[in-house]
């Protein structure tokens, strides 16, 4: 396994992390989600990454109880809030009442006194940046949370919450966008403002949703089983499985080939050779899925292979920073 400090400070997370988002509580029985887990851990990541909406907060309480036993300070346990977790209405947004009580909340489901990192889920244009902010810095203080950090944040939304964080005396290190060779829509400015501001990224869907794993094919039927062919969880990767897409993605079975690396294994190591990617979450529904995509820690790829990526999927990438996730 590889290690990379996560923003501008001295936590160190696994280059691969594992999330539990369409998994755990949720795609997978528990037992299923345990063994993943244990796959995890015998592979060497040690960065575990969830969130409280996941499952209905169901994902939480599986990953607890999954991380229960193993030697706290040698793991790096990361949850979100934002999202509703309740009927009312404030069970949602970045209030100070619902981040204290959803860290609370959390901690109880993870059977944990701290997260590592506690992260915004999204940017919340209802609250006061200063609230939202304030009561993070004062969880960092109560020792509930070690760091600050968000998901699918802009480039001008990353500038003024680090700031702010600067003068509440804490760190904001990390922002958590979708990042694959399809979706490249933080390079042209999330990037170069988060480097500038001591911010590093732990991206989600590095796979595409599993579409760059190779396993869907243009013009044929879903794979009965497969995360696409779920009404719930395949809703969200419409956008890659268009025909041009799933054309494009084969033609790069080559590359991979000749590098000895499976699909996953590409797509996987393509994210992380941006250097301001510090981990990628991969999630899994059988522990083998796991072991291979770790496989792709440490794996570097020459600027002629980047190229030849690049030049194979053309126009089918995602690039227009507009297109950062609003909700």
């Amino acid at each position: 396994m590889e290690f990379r400090r996560l923003g501008r400070s001295g936590l160190t997370i696994s280059a691969i992390a594992y999330g539990n988002w369409l998994t755990h509580g949720g795609q997978v029985e528990e037992d299923a989600a345990h063994a993943c887990v244990r796959a995890a851990l015998d592979s060497g990541i040690t960065t575990f990454d969830t969130a409280d909406v996941y499952a209905g907060t169901r994902a939480e309480s599986v990953l607890g109880r999954a991380l229960a036993g193993q030697r706290r300070e040698g793991l790096e346990i990361l949850t979100k809030v934002y999202w509703p977790t309740g009927p009312g209405h404030n069970d949602r947004g970045l209030s100070r009442k619902h981040i204290v009580e959803s860290c609370h909340a959390s901690l109880r489901r993870l059977q944990t006194d701290y997260v590592d990192l506690y992260q915004a889920h999204r940017y919340d244009p209802t609250v006061p940046l200063e609230e939202t902010m304030t009561a993070f810095a004062d969880l960092v203080r109560a020792g509930k949370a070690l760091y600050i950090g968000v998901s699918e944040w802009r480039a001008e939304e990353i500038a003024a919450g680090a700031a702010l964080a600067r003068e509440l005396g804490i760190q904001l290190i990390s922002n958590q966008p979708q990042y694959s060779m399809l979706w490249r829509v933080i390079e042209e400015e999330v990037v170069p403002t988060s480097e500038k501001q001591g911010v590093s990224q732990i991206v989600w869907s590095p796979l595409a949703q599993g579409v760059l794993t190779g396993k869907y094919l243009p013009g044929q039927q879903l794979p009965a089983g497969s995360r696409a062919s779920d009404p719930e969880a395949g809703g969200s990767m419409r956008q890659f499985l268009r025909d041009d897409v799933l054309t494009r993605v084969q033609q790069l079975r080559p590359i991979a080939e000749e590098l000895g690396l499976s699909m996953a294994q590409l797509a996987v190591a393509w994210v992380l050779q941006n250097r301001n990617v510090a981990a990628a979450i991969i999630g899994a529904t059988r522990p083998e899925q796991v072991r291979d995509n770790v496989e792709a820690a440490g794996v570097s790829l020459g600027d002629a292979v980047l190229r030849r990526i690049d030049d194979v999927l053309g126009d089918v990438v995602e690039r227009d920073p507009a297109r950062t996730a609003r909700g």
